[in-house]
């Protein structure tokens, strides 16, 4: 009998680059029982599925520690999280700045005195044991990890820096030795700093979700935890604060900011009936709220949870970046040996294994990919990984779905014709007051057109709906009948739908009273306002070939599809859709799908990038790989260029890192970078790269 796989999540402490997360990941794997890992840097933690009756969390520990790392107690990792934030964006930079200003001043006091030649007239006064404690003392964690690491048989990147010190103080030139480890510390600060920021866009994020609710129980409001929170049960929302789960209004209004879930600048009114979410604020106003969802179950939890495994997607160039920094280590030390074989100097050989810097090139794509998810999820793109990024910035090819994606997915009334001396007024209001109480789509769009024009409506005496055809009421005493011409027909002998009356993509309702017809309403699904302009940005963006699909009519498809300039087909299943994004997969081409309903979930999930509209199906959205947190067809040449922007800052990131390291390493060969210089030049590609990806946090 096979076990059933579990999930379960481990808090990891002292990861600092994506090199720890790769020992960690390589020591999780290798025991028995461990089905798949997910090592992620920027949330401290592995996300590991395994066997339970193969392998305990004790087990996980122990591999953990092994690696040399550590698992901090539950409560530890919760204050961590908690404490997490307080690295606020104007303390962040107040540090950074602080940083660069002692570095800076270490660098320029080194460089130069070394070029003056006061700094070896000063170190030569110092005893020989004395700078030998010196560097002991201050590089002595590094040693420790390197050391360790080297009994595991694992070589990491300070391995070769610390055989350039040891190469130092071999020829005497302690001094030296120091300014390496000195570089060496400057080095992991700026990692951590690195990684900081890009894990401060997930705390952020996630210290947005409120941790008590106010729930009626008992006719008596309680203050409690989130997680004693039932669904089902009743929470009160007082102004100004934030709403602290998914639920439905049940009474009050409110005037609510949405913008931690959808991204949407302008508050929204809500009422009985509306759907509010978790972390969103009442600004003005009181509501209860009926309980759907709690904690990592809500809207905003979901969208936490999935920028947090965002790293578990990760794309091609950053699989490249890992394996890179797998096979330059051994070339790094080769290029030394013969150095010291080819020039007998001990200090060139030094130099070059210093000079290696191989952790930004393990940093130039996670940092990057992760800035961008993190700042899209605050706009409202939810971006479910590293590699759709990078798929995203090379796709020439979009398929659109119609109704609900291009079109609103609501009818709505577009023309109202009259007959008999009646006003358009009079006929929806007649219109209105009969359908008052149908359920059907036609009728909401009926009463929207008359809540719009603040009509008075009157309230029907009796009332009956007819499936399929329309509704018969009574309205101030007179018979009114709305609904297709068919029904019309049966209840008005004589009566003949005018010609050309019913129009592809629009349905026509007639409205009679006392047995005479009073006017005619057309009712189409509309065309979101914002396409053209997005249609034409992804032209802009380098999209070759934009297509409609769709299981409406031909006639229909057209009438939408000719005025965008986009190709069209009709007549559509979900097969079908999946048989044309293979078709243009198997020409060589990158497709995107957009879409929002159960129909279009297949082909979402064969598409190379599937696009989910926010108000979409829940299956759409959990098969598309880009989810947008609002009807905003705007959002999606957005998406396609923060993927185009993320990937030209990774290349920048490799290319200069490439050309930094060939540069150094070529220099401290050839022994025109001293020790002390290639130092000091191994710690500027992180500050680099840092400077670099945080323009990815606020591209607008």
């Amino acid at each position: 009998m096979l076990s059933k796989l579990q999930t379960v999540e481990v808090p990891v402490a002292g990861m600092d680059c994506a090199e720890c997360a790769a020992h960690v990941h390589k020591a999780i794997c290798a025991l028995p029982g461990v089905a798949a890992a997910n090592v992620l840097l920027a949330s401290e933690k592995a996300i590991i599925q395994l066997d339970p009756a193969q392998v305990q969390l004790p087990a996980i520990y122990k591999a953990v520690e092994g690696a040399g790392y550590s698992v901090p107690a539950a409560a530890e990792a919760a204050a961590a999280r908690e404490d997490g934030p307080a690295l606020s964006g104007q303390f962040y930079r107040k540090l950074m700045a602080v940083f660069g200003l002692v570095f800076g001043a270490v660098l320029f006091v080194v460089v130069v005195g070394e070029w003056l030649g006061v700094f070896e007239q000063l170190t030569q006064r110092v005893p020989f044991a004395v700078g030998l404690l010196l560097v002991i003392a201050t590089g002595w964690p590094i040693f420790h990890n390197v050391i360790r690491a080297a009994l595991r048989g694992q070589v990491l990147s300070h391995t070769l820096m610390s055989l350039g010190v040891l190469a130092a103080l071999a020829v005497g030139q302690w001094a030296t030795a120091a300014v390496v480890v000195f570089f060496m510390r400057v080095g992991d600060y700026a990692e951590k700093l690195t990684s900081e920021g890009a894990r401060r866009a997930v705390k952020e994020l996630a210290a947005l979700a409120p941790q008590t609710a106010r729930v009626e129980r008992d006719g008596v409001e309680q203050e409690m935890p989130i997680g004693a929170v039932a669904v089902g049960e009743t929470v009160v929302v007082r102004p100004g604060e934030k709403i602290p789960v998914d639920g439905s209004v049940i009474g009050g209004q409110a005037t609510v900011d949405q913008a931690a879930i959808t991204g949407e600048s302008m508050p929204v009114e809500v009422g009985p009936g509306a759907e509010v979410y978790a972390a969103t604020l009442a600004q003005l106003g009181s509501i209860r709220v009926r309980v759907t969802r709690v904690g990592g179950d809500t809207t905003f939890g979901q969208v936490v949870r999935l920028v947090e495994q965002a790293e578990t997607h990760r794309a091609g160039v950053q699989r490249f970046a890992d394996k890179f920094s797998a096979w330059y280590l051994p070339i790094v030390g080769t290029i030394a040996l013969l150095t010291f074989v080819l020039r007998q100097d001990p200090l060139a050989t030094a130099a070059v294994l210093v000079v290696a810097c191989s952790c930004s090139i393990a940093l130039a794509t996670p940092i990057a990919m992760l800035a961008s998810i993190g700042a899209g999820a605050k706009r409202g793109v939810l971006i479910k990984g590293g590699k759709y990024l990078e798929t995203l910035a090379r796709a020439d090819v979009v398929l659109i779905d119609k109704t609900g994606t291009l079109t609103l997915g609501q009818p709505q009334i577009t023309e109202i014709g009259t007959f008999n001396g009646l006003s358009q007024e009079n006929v929806l209001a007649l219109a209105a007051a009969a359908e008052r109480y149908s359920e059907h789509p036609l009728a909401e769009a009926v009463r929207s057109a008359a809540r719009s024009r603040s009509l008075q409506l009157a309230e029907p005496q009796e009332f009956k709906a007819i499936p399929g055809m329309g509704v018969r009421a009574v309205v101030g005493g007179k018979t009114v009948i709305v609904g297709n011409a068919r029904l019309l027909a049966e209840s008005m002998p004589g009566f003949h739908a005018p010609p050309g009356g019913e129009l592809p993509g629009k349905t026509v309702l007639y409205v009679a009273q006392d047995g005479e017809v009073a006017g005619a309403l057309s009712a189409e699904d509309t065309l979101r306002g914002e396409v053209p302009a997005a249609l034409a940005q992804l032209r802009a963006l380098g999209i070759r070939h934009v297509e409609l699909l769709t299981g409406d009519h031909e006639q229909a498809a057209a009438g939408l599809a000719q005025p965008l300039g986009v190709a069209w087909r009709a007549n559509l299943l979900p097969a079908d859709k999946i048989a044309i994004v293979k078709e243009y997969q198997a020409q060589g081409h990158v497709v995107v799908m957009v879409g929002d309903g159960v129909n279009d979930a297949p082909a979402l999930a064969q598409a190379d990038v599937g696009i989910a509209m926010g108000r979409g199906a829940d299956i759409a959205v959990a098969a598309a790989h880009v989810t947008l947190l609002r009807d905003d067809w705007s959002l999606v040449p957005q998406v396609l260029q923060i993927a185009q922007r993320t990937m030209g800052v990774v290349k920048l990131n490799l290319g200069f890192t490439a050309v930094y390291n060939v540069v150094g390493l070529t220099l401290a060969a050839l022994g025109f970078l001293p020790p002390i210089f290639a130092a000091a030049a191994q710690s500027l590609p992180d500050l680099a790269m840092l400077a670099n990806s945080a323009r990815l946090i606020r591209q607008r």
